[in-house]
């Protein structure tokens, strides 16, 4: 795992723990978790030595988390170190685990993600979602979470919390989907009709995305803008390692941005949005193919096919999603562009063209577009390790949750 975005900050607000006695407690007991994270396995002496403390106070901690089932002893540590060896120290493999959760418009799909960061179960059902009422789409994802549920419990692990990505706006309540167009889903609170599991979180997918990228990615810098695609498009800016989420929590709709105002209509409300240029279906439907499970795939396979149509509806998207991307640059001026979900894997005959308007377009020099390696895997493991940064960050509040709670 990386460095830790909100290190001793409270479970999932991102503000600083009180400066008390207590408050100093938790940072602390959150500051030995990420190390052993970040850099173990590692001794007390050594965890000492990383965070700035006395191997005693670090000792107690380390007893802390430990009798927890946060941190667990894999016994001494490699020969050939100078002085008494010690004990290495590891993230638990057992104990909390964070569950993460996407609702497609063509899919839902959960998985369990433990402390180490291993993906240790997950479920997936196709099907279209679009126009369904939201009840039995998410009794459906209830039945997975439950799937994934008893597949980990076998193996000692208990959820920590869900996290479920949606295609839409949500409410600064962190559980209430405001809008979502391609679902025309409109004010829907997924904590009323997901009663009684753990506790819950629900973000836009696009910021799952960014936060996959941020923990997960290969070099990607703490400033930059990061877009996807399913049937919708979505976008996340992270500034300094933090997600900027505007007064209402709705910031990043870039594919609601018109690049043709005269253009089509679009489930918004809007005309000639980014959407019904750049997104599966509108690229699908300018290559006059017929629609199946996986369209980014069939599009990739034709277009990997040489198929003239297909690159050329790519290549258009690639324009379109250029002209949108040049406004976001040119305003928030990010150190990268990263293209995430399914535009990772059509990046080949997107980027020429979207390059190219960038390049004629930034006032400034031109911002590197990065592809991500997470692709469309990006919100549901963005959404699972959002839990399980929430137990780093906070260790304490987890080990004082009821036995009850703890499945």
């Amino acid at each position: 795992m990386t460095a830790p975005l909100h290190e001793g900050r409270s479970r999932g607000t991102g503000r600083p723990l009180p400066d008390t006695q207590q408050g100093m407690r938790r940072r602390n007991l959150a500051r030995v978790m990420h190390a052993v994270s970040a850099a173990g396995p590692l001794s007390r002496a050594a965890v000492a030595s990383h965070i700035g403390l006395t191997r005693a106070a670090v000792s107690t901690l380390v007893d802390e988390l430990i009798r927890w089932g946060l941190l667990e002893e894999l016994g001494p540590e490699r020969p050939g170190r100078v002085g008494r060896p010690g004990s290495a120290l590891a993230v638990s493999g057992r104990g909390p685990a964070g569950i993460g959760a996407e609702i497609g418009v063509d899919h839902l799909a959960v998985c369990a993600v433990d402390l180490r960061g291993t993906v240790r179960a997950r479920a997936v059902r196709y099907g279209a979602n679009r126009g369904r009422a939201p009840k039995p789409v998410l009794a459906e994802l209830t039945e997975l979470v439950g799937r994934v549920l008893a597949e980990i419990e076998r193996d000692g692990l208990w959820p920590a919390g869900l996290a479920v990505a949606v295609p839409g706006l949500v409410a600064r309540d962190g559980r209430t989907v405001v809008r979502a167009p391609n679902l025309d889903w409109h004010d829907v609170d997924l904590g009323s009709l997901l009663p009684g599991g753990p506790p819950l979180t629900v973000d836009n997918e696009a910021n799952f995305g960014a936060l996959a990228e941020l923990w997960l990615g290969a070099g990607t810098p703490r400033d930059f803008l990061h877009v996807s695609a399913e049937i919708g498009i979505g976008a996340a800016v992270v500034v300094d390692g933090q997600l900027l989420r505007g007064t209402r929590g709705f910031a990043g709709e870039l594919g609601h941005v018109p690049v043709r105002p005269d253009g089509p209509a679009c489930p918004c409300g809007g005309r000639g949005c980014l959407e019904q240029y750049a997104g599966e279906e509108a690229v699908l439907r300018a290559a006059g193919l017929e629609p199946r499970e996986d369209l980014a795939g069939l599009l990739a396979e034709r277009a990997e096919e040489g198929d003239g149509a297909v690159r050329g509806a790519l290549r258009d998207a690639g324009t379109a999603l250029g002209i949108a991307l040049t406004g976001a640059v040119n305003l928030l001026d990010p150190e990268a562009v990263v293209l995430g979900g399914a535009l990772a894997g059509l990046s080949p005959w997107l980027l020429p063209a979207l390059e190219a308007e960038l390049t004629g377009r930034t006032a400034g020099p031109v911002c590197p577009v990065a592809v991500s390696t997470l692709g469309p895997e990006g919100p549901l493991l963005g959404a699972a390790h959002y839990v399980v940064r929430a137990v780093l960050d906070d260790p304490a509040n987890v080990a004082e949750r009821p036995v009850a709670e703890r499945g």
